[in-house]
C-alpha cells in the first residue's frame, strides 16, 4: 500500500522548517526548546550502545540529532539576551548528553556564563567537570 511507504525526504521536522528572521529571542528559546524535545528520541537511541553499529536506523537517528542539534545551535548563537541564550544552550547540552555526545556538549557548556545556569548544569552532568 502506498500511503504506509515512507520515501526519504518525505518526514517534515521542526528544524527542516525555515525560519523568518528576525525572530524575538523568546520566540527562538522556544523554538530551541522544541527542536531538542523532538529530537530527544533519536538522541536517546544514538546515546544508547548499539547492537549492530551499521544499522541503517542507528544511523538516521544519528543524522536526525545532528540535524537537530546544527539547528538549534545557529538559532542560539543569534539569541541577544545573556540569560535566554544560557537557557536555550543548557537544553542543547542536555541533547548531546542523552545521545553521549560529550565533546559537543563540553564546548557548548564553555559557552554559558550565567553562574546559576553552570552550577544547574554541573549538578545535573557532574561529569562536565572534568
Amino acid at each position: 500500500m502506498w500511503w504506509f511507504s515512507k520515501g526519504k525526504g518525505q518526514r517534515k521536522e521542526i528544524w527542516d522548517e525555515e525560519i523568518r528572521w528576525p525572530i524575538g529571542d523568546i520566540e527562538a528559546a522556544h523554538r530551541i526548546r522544541d527542536i531538542c524535545r523532538s529530537a530527544a528520541d533519536s538522541a536517546e537511541k544514538v546515546g544508547r550502545p548499539a547492537d549492530r553499529p551499521d544499522n541503517k536506523t542507528n544511523k538516521d537517528d544519528a543524522e536526525r540529532y545532528e540535524r537537530a542539534a546544527k539547528t538549534a545551535m545557529k538559532i542560539a548563537i543569534k539569541v541577544s539576551d545573556d540569560l535566554l541564550r544560557d537557557s536555550a544552550v543548557r537544553q542543547i547540552v542536555n541533547l548531546c548528553l542523552t545521545a553521549n555526545d560529550l565533546r559537543t556538549a563540553r564546548i557548548l557548556f564553555r559557552a554559558i556564563q550565567a553562574v546559576s545556569v553552570r552550577e544547574d548544569v554541573l549538578n545535573e552532568y557532574p561529569i562536565l567537570r572534568e
